[in-house]
């Protein structure tokens, strides 16, 4: 048990190192969240949420899974294969050219198909311009990862984001151009990552082996069905609630949705580092308990992460804290209540990731796109029967729903070939004592929502919740830290 906790840690220690430009990155996109919603109308916002969750999906369409498929078919003789990246990076090129170029050609009747205004059509061309760039770039970012050269992969990455921020400001706060400006300050700052990535695309292109190509698009292509139900669970709402409710209503639900970024940092961190870690321990006996084991903790971390969220997301957003501006202009307001569904969404993603393992270890693909497709009929049937009812929050129960059904389901396929024997009975202890903090805390003020945050912890060590070995562990840690 001793060696297993010490592993654990060095799990944390490892979530923290991987996620880190991650971080950074999701951070600095989240600066443009505020400045959206001081700067743009919710429907402006609605729109642009809009977009980009169609963006978002096709990019998974655009690339054809060919990014995996070369991080796995991308070397010959434990060296790089020239032949399959130019098979791979012109394939990509080619078929996102030739897309965009006819998404660019029917713009209109696109744009109205999305529930867009007439007058938006150049938000769809903007779209598809930035689709094709950012499929392009997919591929040398792979073989940047397939290199192991993460300081360089991190660094592009972060100056695209940075770049896009920056110009984001003087294109929409400066300039005044509106929603257009945040359109053309993506595709501009996507060209210069291009720009960046050009010497990778450089070395490595050379002329495409068809065997190659025909290997990495077997392998690739089924991957791309499962990406797709991953991402209608992620943005198909925004889309639905536009055209249900108006695109007002989905600035708003957009726009709050992304307050939840403390539960989707801490869940993203942590995959990043999971499935490497869990990996590596394939043939151990011990593999099922560890999955267990770290399953409870996970949850027990992150439902005070998400106490602290719904606790007091409103006082910190609406509290005039930034030069005497709350965080979000307060015709944002009213879609504060679906942070902590959204928030409590992202965890059930995290229990969603470890308990993937099983599926993982055994190389059952199959069961992982059935299980994400589950998730994506619930979400999609939820926001059709719940939007009309109740707007913004049915797409955020939606969401929460879909998530839940997606682990529920990864549960059920993994039982069949490698059982893990879940600590039912804590996990209980947990989702009880979470929920009997959060019930009150809507009518109580903060110095008592102070301390029903900090009763969690308490809770759990008086309800018996950490065992004899694990309060050992505790104590030794602490007095290391003390030294």
């Amino acid at each position: 048990m001793a060696v297993m906790l010490r592993e654990l840690r060095g799990l944390a220690r490892e979530t923290a190192v991987y996620g880190l430009s991650t971080v950074l990155g999701r951070l600095l996109n989240f600066l443009l969240t505020p400045l959206y919603s001081h700067l743009l109308e919710p429907s402006d916002n609605g729109a642009m949420q809009s977009t980009y969750a169609f963006i978002a999906f096709l990019t998974v369409i655009y690339g054809l899974g060919l990014d995996t498929a070369y991080l796995r078919f991308g070397k010959k003789d434990g060296k790089p294969d020239e032949s399959a990246f130019g098979a791979a990076f012109l394939t990509v090129l080619g078929s996102s050219l030739t897309a965009s170029l006819l998404i660019i050609l029917a713009a209109a009747p696109i744009a109205r198909l999305a529930g867009l205004p007439a007058e938006m059509a150049d938000l769809v061309r903007y779209g598809a311009a930035i689709l094709a760039v950012d499929a392009a770039m997919l591929l040398p970012y792979a073989e940047l990862r397939g290199s192991h050269r993460a300081g360089a992969y991190a660094g592009i990455k972060l100056v695209g984001i940075a770049m896009n921020v920056v110009l984001a400001f003087v294109f929409v706060r400066t300039m005044g151009l509106g929603l257009r400006g945040v359109f053309l300050a993506n595709l501009i700052a996507s060209i210069s990552t291009l720009a960046m990535l050009s010497p990778v695309i450089l070395s490595r292109l050379a002329a495409p082996s068809r065997e190659r190509l025909r290997e990495m698009l077997a392998f690739g292509v089924p991957l791309v069905f499962a990406g797709m139900g991953s991402m209608i669970v992620q943005v198909a709402n925004r889309p639905i609630l536009a055209k249900a409710a108006g695109l007002a209503e989905a600035g708003i639900f957009g726009t709050c949705y992304k307050l939840g970024i403390g539960m989707m940092l801490l869940v993203g961190m942590f995959d990043q580092a999971w499935k490497p870690f869990i990996l590596e321990r394939a043939g151990r006996e011990d593999a099922g308990a560890l999955i267990a084991r770290v399953l409870t903790y996970f949850g027990a971390l992150s439902a005070w992460a998400f106490l602290a969220i719904a606790l007091f997301i409103e006082p910190l957003v609406t509290a005039p804290l930034f030069a005497g501006k709350p965080l979000i202009h307060e015709s944002f307001w009213s879609g504060l209540p679906v942070v902590p569904v959204v928030t409590l969404a992202y965890l059930f993603n995290g229990l969603y990731f470890i308990m993937l393992a099983p599926l993982m270890l055994d190389k059952r693909t199959g069961a992982v796109s059935a299980a994400t497709w589950a998730g994506a009929l619930t979400n999609l049937l939820l926001n059709a029967l719940l939007i009309p009812r109740y707007g913004m929050m049915g797409a955020a129960w939606a969401t929460l729903a879909a998530f839940a059904a997606m682990a529920a389901s990864v549960w059920a396929l993994g039982r069949s070939s490698r059982p893990v024997h879940y600590e039912w009975r804590r996990l209980a202890i947990l989702a009880g004592w979470t929920a009997a903090l959060w019930w009150p805390s809507s009518s109580v003020g903060l110095p008592a929502r102070a301390l029903l945050l900090a009763a969690y912890p308490a809770g759990l060590l008086l309800s018996g919740f950490l065992g004899a070995d694990e309060l050992a562990e505790l104590r030794s840690l602490l007095s290391a830290k003390r030294a």
